[in-house]
């Protein structure tokens, strides 16, 4: 399974988002620190979900992450977040 569909498949999970886009863009960062062969290192990630309303961004930042606690370690170099609420 691509890493993209991993992410994508945890988040659900974790918050049913009204809105949840996985973007892989490793290969912007050919080169760069993190980088591996093949990509799927560099991803941006935009979500809304209730689950996020009332959250600060610091909040809505740890809950990903802890989401995506295994996925973090060694397999994801970098993860830009847009998240927020819907309501």
């Amino acid at each position: 399974m691509l890493m993209k569909d991993t992410i994508r498949a945890k988040l659900t999970e974790a918050f049913t988002p009204e809105t949840l886009e996985v973007i892989d863009e490793s290969d912007q960062h050919i080169g760069h620190a993190g980088y591996r062969e093949g990509g799927q290192s560099h991803f941006r990630v935009i979500i809304r979900a209730a689950h996020f309303d009332g959250m600060n961004r610091v909040a809505q930042q740890r809950a990903i992450y802890g989401a995506l606690k295994e996925e973090m370690v060694g397999h994801i170099h970098a993860l830009a977040l847009d998240a927020g609420g819907i309501g």
